[in-house]
């Protein structure tokens, strides 16, 4: 599976994208501050950053984690996250045994108040039919190799459940608070498609 696309077809993406912003501003269909003030929401209030923040809490506070583990809407709103595409959420832990990849095989529900706008491979059509018959091959595409032993369960998302992973937490940083890990939490590492590294 092609997980990243050819730069003449980022390129072509792009172009079309910016032809289609210019077509409909002419028409008076967007208005191109407000689109955006849109992107910038999700790139910067709405995304990945608040997801781990969520996951960093888990790392370092026992009772959050419960809470987040049992339930997930309501913890992550404990953090001031949550509303659109992110009402029903539920959080599934990845450890040394078991691990968790997200996918939503009908289109591409995806906890957007936690993880920001879903990567392009996340709509993949590829992904979305393969990753639920051959998980493992899928993962070790996409550069993450799990030991044969580790168990992996493949979740679906839906409108009516959004999962969340909460990674294992990397060996070595014991030492580091809240603050010190949440950069170290990636989107990928959320989905379940990537461990979280020390550094």
């Amino acid at each position: 599976m092609t997980t990243t696309s050819g730069s003449a077809e980022h390129l072509s993406v792009a172009l079309r994208t910016e032809a289609l912003q210019q077509l409909l501003t002419e028409r008076g269909l967007i208005d191109p501050k407000m689109m955006n003030g849109l992107i910038a929401t999700y790139e910067t209030h709405v995304g990945p950053l608040n997801g781990a923040k969520v996951v960093a809490r888990a790392w370092t506070d026992p009772d959050y984690r419960r809470r987040l583990l049992e339930d997930g809407t309501a913890a992550i709103k404990e953090l001031g996250f949550g509303g659109f595409q992110g009402e029903h959420i539920v959080v599934v832990e990845n450890t040394a045994t078991t691990h968790n990849v997200v996918v939503c095989t009908l289109c591409s529900c995806y906890p957007w108040p936690v993880l920001g706008l879903p990567p392009s491979w996340y709509k993949d059509p590829a992904y979305r039919a393969r990753v639920v018959k051959e998980p493992r091959a899928v993962l070790s595409e996409m550069g993450l190799e799990l030991a044969d032993d580790v168990q992996i369960t493949v979740r679906d998302s839906t409108s009516e459940v959004r999962w969340l992973v909460l990674p294992e937490r990397p060996a070595g940083t014991e030492h580091l608070s809240e603050e010190e890990l949440v950069p170290l939490v990636t989107r990928d590492a959320m989905v379940g498609v990537a461990k979280v590294e020390a550094s």
